[in-house]
């Protein structure tokens, strides 16, 4: 990371004394200042998409400029935007915010957000509910969690996944058998080094784990089988929506 930042300052450095675009400086000084406001460099970043600056400044894309000029990947460049456009979407006061008296949260609590906020939609329009549209309760208590109370996204999966993505028996079933298969692969892995153990009782549990193990797998290989058509479904179902859209 520091031979990152200092790569930005020496060039911040060059461009300020050259006289460059002030938007590409801007972005740089905002880059510099990625971990303290996420917002300003999504901001600029939008800006930059927008006017297509990077031509300027002899880059044949948004993706190269950021790579080259900003070190940041593209994925972290798509997060970003897509997270400043989801804040002007749901919560436009956010923006508004200085980040110390009032905390912005992080764009990866935005991200689950609109993600939870889009299969909301999805599932409103599979299943041809009508209604004002307003999400349902689960969605409001997350979006106080989100803009309102500026939970990190680790505590919001933990609190807020049980409900929005509930488990399959299957998933249930397949996490406890796969607990028990892990739990008795490692066991049988440091019996061994255990000293002052009887060999011959070590030998008598690994053959026992070992024969867990073999009458554990049947059981896990369908339940890993359902739960991948599940999932493909799943995956299918928001282009399955967009086709009934299209249609008539």
């Amino acid at each position: 990371m520091a031979s990152r930042t200092k790569k930005i300052d020496d060039l911040l450095a060059v461009l300020e004394k050259t006289g460059a675009d002030p938007l590409r400086l801007s972005v740089l000084r905002c880059t510099r200042r990625f971990k303290r406001s996420w917002v300003d460099l999504a901001e600029v970043l939008v800006e930059v998409r927008k006017t297509a600056a990077y031509r300027d400044w002899g880059y044949e894309d948004l993706y190269t400029y950021c790579r080259d000029e900003l070190s940041l990947r593209k994925a972290t460049v798509d997060k970003l935007t897509a997270s400043y456009h989801a804040l002007q979407t749901h919560a436009p006061q956010v923006l508004e915010r200085d980040g110390i008296t009032h905390a912005i949260p992080s764009y990866e609590a935005i991200g689950y957000y609109e993600r939870a906020a889009k299969a909301a939609n999805d599932t409103r329009a599979t299943d041809g509910e009508g209604g004002d549209g307003r999400p349902p309760a689960v969605l409001d208590e997350l979006r106080r969690a989100v803009f309102d109370e500026g939970r990190p996204v680790t505590e919001l999966r933990k609190r807020f996944n049980p409900v929005l993505h509930p488990k399959s028996p299957e998933e249930v079933r397949l996490a406890t058998i796969t607990t028990a298969l892990r739990l008795a692969h490692k066991l049988a892995e440091v019996l061994p080094d255990i000293e002052d153990l009887d060999p011959e009782q070590v030998t008598a549990l690994e053959l026992q784990l070992g024969a867990l193990k073999k009458a554990l797998e049947p059981l896990a290989e369908p339940l890993r089988a359902a739960v991948r058509k599940r999932r493909a479904a799943a995956r299918r179902r928001p282009a399955a929506v967009a086709g009934d859209g299209a249609g008539g």
